[in-house]
């Protein structure tokens, strides 16, 4: 392990990436890239390494043991950037990782060191920069600032070029900015406006009045903390004073954001919403944001040091609150939408569109924990279509339990987060939880007095039960629940009683209630509805009761019609179960040779989800290693275990593509 320490702006981050870059040759297995700086839970740092490698959250294992077990066999470099505000957390995980893990190396980047037995710190000072004196006497110049800062001028002022008569002023601010990367590169932003000797001036004077921004952006070395609150408070005070409004505003930001966001969050009538974008745009231009154009329009970016100080002066004018609520109203807003479309066509796209805002759900989840428990369990009560697609149910539980012990008291929006707290925790086969937050979903709505809150309280026990091996019990529930969705005509909800039905009679056995559930379920999507999740949910579900009932055409076609949707959000766990029942197929049509490869192939994604077959249904289990057993038994132990081996090396869409293709011969396709 090596961690790269130095005050902020001196360039850890991108020193580390060329670093990486430079060694990535010599890791057979890849180096992958940790992004820390926007996370606040030091419990989800193994979550995020795992979002950053080929990994899921759909585990009822603990993540760090998923991450550990995939690295165990492999040549990798991790690249964790920005642990400092999660050390603890990082130097824990870090040791894990490398004692499991002999082929693993780590690069951090860190303001200090983790204490890492082991570990190796590479301390970055800044730049080179000339000393008094040397311009007057000859000597050999150190080049590394003065270029810098010469690159950085040219991209400001296209033709500048360094002569003889510009080079002392430049060596005076280099000197002035201590040879600090990212003091140069805010200074050099400015000359588009200011002559090189007004910059060094300007400079000169800033040094003199910035007593009363020591707190802003907190560092440990005097001299470069006092250079990098120069550039930094210096190119504050250059702003408009709308810019310098938005640059604060904008500071609770995780990650990136676009400009409608920033709209939502930052506009009022000292900001104009009209206005965002051309400020945006010029803090992007004096380097304050960096700007990326991606295919769904622009999106904007601050580094940490950019975003501490904005968030400084955000609080020290007394705005910080006001902004974090309404950031978290806009993310609740955007997932309430989606909630309300989530059994539609919609669904696919409007998780997509989610999926970059990622970091930023987190911050708003932090900030709501941190305004109050209603606002915290509001924003959960509408999150679950995201962590359900995201296949989180792990992370989902992390935060919904933290905002249901914040609001105790009963409310429609923990009532609906105790309904999905049941449902993730059925997902991570933690039984008893599922039936406790059931349980006290049924209280909430007997307190409310809420008829459409009992039957959802009443479909959650069912599920529950029936998930932990007691479907007759489960479905008197659920069919109870089925007749108070009727009664008020609920459609949605006699769909995902229907759905949970499916389910628990596949569970049981009941071939034929599995089909008449799902032809229920079915209908109530509606004809043409290109529904996602739920489809391919029922989808695998019949398909299993088709195996046992000996239709392994009708499985077939649903367990590749599934396979497609679920490969559409990337849904390791659906993949795996989809290749599952594809593999059962083909080994009660004799199949043998396809079935080897698909079984391999779904043990290769389970692998990476930390799951076992069907989430560890036992009865489900069974089957599984029935229909293995049998290809096994027909191929013999040296061709199924060839052909295993096979579908387990192919990247996973050449085991989609075979597995939706119907193809006997397995492709001639290696990799990892």
């Amino acid at each position: 392990m090596v961690t790269l320490t130095g005050v902020a702006g001196v360039g850890k981050t991108r020193l580390a990436q060329a670093a990486a870059q430079a060694v990535q040759a010599q890791f057979r297995d890849g180096v992958w890239f940790v992004e820390l700086s926007p996370l606040r839970d030091g419990e989800l740092v193994a979550l995020v390494i795992a979002e950053a490698l080929p990994l899921a959250d759909q585990t009822t294992r603990p993540m760090i043991d998923v991450v550990a077990e995939y690295l165990a066999e492999r040549e990798t470099l991790l690249v964790l950037d920005t642990c400092e505000h999660l050390a603890e957390a990082c130097a824990l995980t870090a040791e894990v990782l490398l004692q499991a893990a002999p082929g693993l190396r780590i690069l951090a980047t860190s303001r200090r060191p983790l204490n890492v037995a082991g570990e190796e710190v590479v301390v970055l000072d800044p730049l080179p920069v000339p000393k008094e004196g040397d311009l007057a006497t000859g000597a050999e110049d150190p080049e590394d600032a003065v270029a810098l800062l010469a690159e950085r001028a040219t991209q400001a002022v296209p033709g500048f070029t360094v002569t003889d008569a510009n080079r002392p002023e430049l060596v005076r601010l280099c000197r002035r900015l201590e040879g600090l990367p990212l003091a140069i590169e805010l200074a050099a932003a400015r000359l588009h406006e200011l002559s090189m000797t007004e910059l060094a001036e300007r400079l000169d004077d800033r040094l003199g009045v910035l007593g009363n921004d020591r707190e802003v952006v907190p560092d440990a070395d005097p001299p470069w903390h006092q250079a990098l609150r120069t550039a930094i408070g210096w190119s504050n005070e250059l702003c408009t004073p709308e810019e310098r409004l938005l640059w604060a505003r904008v500071s609770v930001f995780a990650g990136d954001f676009d400009a409608e966001a920033a709209r939502r969050v930052c506009a009022d009538d000292l900001i104009p919403g009209e206005k965002i974008p051309a400020l945006l745009h010029a803090l992007a231009d004096a380097s304050i944001l960096s700007w990326t154009p991606t295919g769904d329009g622009d999106r904007y970016r601050m580094l940490d040091t950019i975003r501490e100080y904005g968030a400084g002066w955000l609080a020290a004018i007394g705005e910080r609150d006001a902004c974090r609520r309404r950031h978290v109203a806009h993310y609740t807003s955007l997932l309430r939408h989606f909630a309300d479309r989530f059994l539609t066509s919609e669904q696919v796209p409007l998780y997509w569109g989610l999926v970059p805002e990622r970091e930023n759900l987190r911050a708003a989840l932090g900030y709501a924990l941190d305004g109050g428990g209603g606002d915290a369990v509001a924003l959960t009560a509408v999150m679950w279509p995201y962590w359900t697609c995201a296949g989180q149910p792990r992370e989902a539980g992390h935060w919904m339990d933290l905002a249901l012990a914040r609001a105790p008291e009963p409310s429609a929006d923990r009532f609906t987060t105790l309904v999905w707290s049941c449902t993730y925790a059925t997902y991570r086969g933690e039984h008893a939880a599922a039936q406790q937050f059931a349980n006290e979903a049924q209280e909430v709505a007997d307190r409310l007095g809420d008829l459409r809150l009992a039957g959802y309280a009443a479909m959650s026990r069912g599920q529950s039960l029936a998930y932990a091996g007691a479907p007759d019990a489960g479905l008197d529930l659920l069919r109870r629940a089925t007749e108070i969705f009727r009664d008020l005509g609920d459609t949605s909800g006699m769909c995902l009683a229907a759905i949970r039905s499916c389910v628990a009679h596949t569970i049981a056995g009941d071939v034929d209630a599995t089909l008449a559930a799902f032809a229920e379920a079915r209908d109530l999507l509606g004809e043409g509805n290109e529904e996602s999740y739920f489809t391919a949910f029922i989808l695998i579900s019949s398909g299993v009761a088709q195996v046992l009932s000996g239709d392994t055409t009708a499985a077939g076609q649903g367990g590749r019609r599934a396979l497609e949707l679920q490969s559409a959000r990337d849904d390791l766990l659906g993949v795996a179960s989809s290749l599952s029942l594809l593999a059962w197929v083909a080994a009660q049509e004799g199949r043998h040779s396809r079935a080897a490869c698909l079984f391999g192939a779904a043990s290769a994604v389970l692998a990476l989800a930390g799951a076992a077959p069907f989430v560890g249904n036992p009865k489900l289990g069974a089957l599984h290693a029935r229909f293995d057993a049998t290809a096994r038994e027909a191929l013999g132990d040296q061709r199924y275990e060839l052909l295993h081996r096979q579908g387990a090396q192919w990247p996973r869409s050449a085991a989609v593509e075979f597995a939706v293709s119907d193809r006997d011969a397995p492709p001639t396709v290696g990799g990892q």
